[in-house]
C-alpha cells in the first residue's frame, strides 16, 4: 500500500503534544516535500508542519482544535500516481491508530533531557541530539535566550551528526556569572565547551549575540571551525535596538514582557503566554538581571555593538551562511550587505529577528544544505 502517515512532529525535548490550529491544504491536494500543510501549536509556540514527501493528501484525520500526542496521525498522503480507495485508507488509519503508542517517538534522535558540564569552573547546561562520525554542530543562542530557542532545529539537524545547543553563562540553567561579559569572554567559554566535550573541530551556528560569539571564537581559533552559520548576527554592523535590550532586562511582568518580545517576530501572535512565563521564570532567578546588565554593557555598550568582526569572513576556504529576516526589528538586515562574494546571504520575507523559530523549515533546509 503506497500510503504515508503525516504525524505530529517533536519540537524540543519537552514537547509531548500539539494542537491543530488550521490546515493549509484540503483532501485531494497535491503536495511536495517542504510544503507547509498545517499549523500545530505547542505550549511554547505554533509552527508549520511540512510535507515529508511528494504525493496527494487523501485523508485529513485531525481537525482544527484537536490535540494529539507527539507521533499522532494528522493525515494520510498517497504517493504520486497511486489511487487508493476509501477502504484502503480506512484500513491504513485503523492500523495506525491500533498500533500507536503515545510517546513512542518521543525520544527519536534526542537526548533524555538537559545535561551539564564543567567549563573552566562554570556549570554549562546544554542539549544534545544525534550521533555519528560527521563533524558536530554547535548552536549558540542570543541575548536573553537559551538552548530551547533551537527547539525546532536541534533534532532536525541531527540526522547524520551530533548537535549541541548550550546555555551561555547568565542564561537558562547555566551558571549566572558572566565574567567580563564581552564577546571575547563568551568565545573563550565556547571554545572551552568544545574542549570539555572532546570536540576538536565543529560547525558553529550562532543567533544574534550568539552570532558574534561564534565569529569571535573563529577569530581566536580558526582551525577549530569547519563552517559558520550566522542568523541575524551581532558582529557585522554597529547598530542594535537598545530599547529592546533595555525593555528585556527591565521587564518583570507579562504586561511588561509581551510588547518587548513581540519585537522579535514579524508575526506577533507567536508570542504565547507560556513563552512569556518561561522567560520570566528564568529572569527571576538570582543573578540573571545582573548578568544581562553586564552583557549589555560589554557587548552593546551605549546601545551600539562593541566590535566589528566582518574581517573574520574574509577566508574563502571556510563556508559561511548568513540568514536574516527582512522584517528584523532588532538588528539591521543591511548589516549583511557588502560581505565577501563567497558568503551566502539569505534574506527571508515576512520573518523577524528569530528566523530559526519563525521560518524553521526554511532555515533547517538552508542549514542542512550548508552542512552537507
Amino acid at each position: 500500500m503506497s500510503l504515508q502517515a503525516l504525524k505530529v512532529p517533536k519540537w524540543g525535548l519537552s514537547m509531548e503534544e500539539g494542537a491543530v490550529v488550521e490546515w493549509h491544504v484540503a483532501e485531494g491536494d497535491e503536495v511536495s516535500p517542504g510544503d507547509e500543510l498545517l499549523e500545530v501549536e505547542t505550549s511554547k509556540i505554533a509552527n508549520a508542519v511540512e510535507s515529508p514527501v511528494a504525493g496527494r493528501v487523501v485523508r485529513i484525520v485531525a481537525q482544527p482544535g484537536e490535540t494529539l500526542a507527539v507521533g499522532g496521525l494528522l493525515a494520510v498522503i498517497a504517493e504520486p500516481g497511486s489511487s487508493p480507495d476509501a477502504a484502503e485508507i480506512d484500513a491504513f488509519v485503523a492500523d495506525f491508530q491500533a498500533s500507536f503508542v503515545p510517546g513512542g517517538d518521543a525520544d527519536e534522535g534526542a537526548s533524555a533531557g538537559p545535561r551539564s558540564i564543567d567549563v573552566g569552573g562554570a556549570r554549562i547546561s546544554y542539549l544534545a541530539a544525534g550521533s555519528g562520525e560527521a563533524t558536530p554542530l554547535v548552536l549558540v543562542h542570543g541575548f536573553g535566550g537559551d538552548a530551547n530557542n533551537w527547539l525546532f532545529n536541534l533534532t532536525e539537524l541531527a540526522g547524520t551528526r551530533p548537535v549541541y545547543a548550550l546555555d551561555l553563562p547568565g542564561h537558562g540553567a547555566s551558571t549566572k556569572a558572566v565574567g567580563e561579559g564581552t564577546l571575547a569572554s563568551l568565545a573563550e567559554l565556547l571554545l572551552g565547551f568544545l574542549d570539555a566535550l572532546g570536540i576538536p573541530r565543529a560547525h558553529l551556528a550562532g543567533h544574534s549575540m550568539g552570532g558574534g560569539v561564534v565569529l569571535e571564537a573563529t577569530r581566536r581559533a580558526p582551525e577549530r571551525v569547519a563552517s559558520l552559520a550566522l542568523l541575524a548576527p551581532a558582529g557585522l554592523g554597529a547598530g542594535i535596538n537598545a530599547g529592546y535590550l533595555q525593555g528585556f532586562i527591565a521587564g518583570q511582568s507579562r504586561r511588561d514582557m509581551k510588547p518587548v518580545l513581540a519585537q522579535l517576530f514579524c508575526d506577533e501572535s507567536l508570542v504565547s503566554r507560556d513563552m512569556i512565563n518561561d522567560i520570566l521564570k528564568v529572569k527571576r532567578l538570582d543573578g540573571v538581571t545582573a548578568a544581562l546588565e553586564t552583557l549589555m554593557a560589554g557587548v552593546f555598550p551605549d546601545g551600539r555593538q562593541a566590535v566589528s568582526l566582518r574581517g573574520v569572513l574574509d577566508d574563502p576556504a571556510r563556508p559561511v551562511l548568513v540568514i536574516w529576516g527582512r522584517e528584523d526589528a532588532i538588528a539591521d538586515p543591511a548589516d549583511a550587505d557588502g560581505l565577501p562574494a563567497h558568503v551566502r546571504v539569505e534574506r527571508l520575507a515576512s520573518v523577524g529577528h528569530m528566523p530559526h523559530m519563525e521560518a524553521a523549515g526554511q532555515v533547517n533546509r538552508l542549514l542542512q544544505a550548508h552542512l552537507g
